[in-house]
């Protein structure tokens, strides 16, 4: 039996070709959040007390599977991010994801990974590729801040994938660098967000640090108020570094000045991570005396390939940011 005739005697039974099928009407899942046919990505804040307590190294995954109803781990329906505390030593780590980012919260250390050895320090960025094996060694009581993609691959059924860019370092003193001088220009200064956005030469097109990850190191000045403003990807911020007195507005709702109506407040500390819901108005403060540090970490690599994103701001005479909207 020649390989046609095989296929067709294995599919040839209608009930097996027919079972999973089915029909519905257009307006029952017209939009699958509001009729409930899928959960909405839920508001979650985590406490940075991880990277203080005792017990060694460990990875400690910050999972909402519950919420989304994925029977996998994930942080957002794409992304999955990790805090990651390294005593002295040795961790190795591996997922099945096109990308993964590591942001050295603390310490100072070497990867080894695809071949390359990768020498970190407090600061720094490091950007792995598909499958990107690593072993991570910690000259002293280090921290991460991990974030991949994994859930996107479970969800799509892939779990082979080749990698698009190459194991990539961003220094922290460059990136500082760089977010100086954006704050002393007397018009980018004035922007929305004062931020460096991270990018890797292979994604010109983006203009974000992975072909599915977006990034960006940002400052938050003294007396300063980042206005609300909203997107479809979902964030997961990550606070650097602040003094009491910053926090997180967020809600649905906007009032009558263009500020978060009825909205919940999340106030910093440095290491605590937070989701921020695709949709949800959110605007950031510092009543602290001292600039604060972020990093939003966000799929907005593949919602801008897509051509889904855009970014709506409550006070658009305050933004000098427009390039990072996708709609003409």
């Amino acid at each position: 039996m020649n390989r046609s005739h095989r296929f067709w005697a294995m599919t040839s039974n209608l009930d097996d070709l027919t079972a999973e099928a089915r029909y519905y009407d257009y307006s029952s899942a017209a939009n699958p959040l509001l009729q409930k046919l899928i959960t909405p990505t839920p508001y979650r804040a985590f406490s940075p007390d991880f990277f203080d307590q005792a017990g060694g190294t460990e990875v400690l995954p910050l999972d909402v599977s519950s919420e989304l109803e994925t029977p996998w781990a994930a942080t957002s329906p794409a992304l999955l991010a990790n805090f990651v505390r390294l005593s002295r030593g040795e961790l190795k780590t591996s997922v099945v994801a096109t990308s993964q980012l590591f942001f050295v919260f603390r310490g100072r250390g070497r990867t080894e990974a695809c071949g390359c050895l990768i020498p970190w320090s407090e600061g720094d960025f490091i950007v792995l590729p598909a499958h990107g094996e690593a072993t991570h060694v910690a000259d002293e009581d280090s921290a991460f801040y991990w974030v991949h993609d994994e859930p996107l691959m479970k969800y799509l059924g892939v779990t082979d994938a080749s990698p698009r860019f190459a194991p990539t370092l961003f220094q922290h003193s460059k990136a500082q660098e760089k977010l100086d001088e954006i704050a002393h220009d007397p018009v980018k200064s004035k922007a929305n967000r004062v931020s460096v956005l991270l990018a890797n030469s292979n994604f010109p097109q983006t203009r974000t640090i992975t072909h599915t990850l977006w990034c960006m190191f940002g400052v938050l000045p003294k007396d300063a108020v980042q206005f609300p403003h909203r997107h479809e990807s979902v964030a997961l911020d990550f606070v650097i570094s602040c003094k009491p007195g910053c926090y997180t507005m967020i809600g649905t709702e906007l009032d009558e000045t263009g500020m978060i109506k009825n909205g919940k407040r999340e106030d910093w500390k440095p290491g605590a991570s937070f989701i921020t819901p695709g949709g949800y108005w959110h605007s950031h403060h510092n009543e602290s005396g001292e600039e604060a540090h972020v990093l939003p970490i966000q799929d907005a690599g593949l919602h801008t390939f897509l051509r889904t994103l855009e970014i709506t701001f409550s006070h658009p005479g305050h933004d000098r940011t427009a390039h990072i909207s996708q709609r003409p």
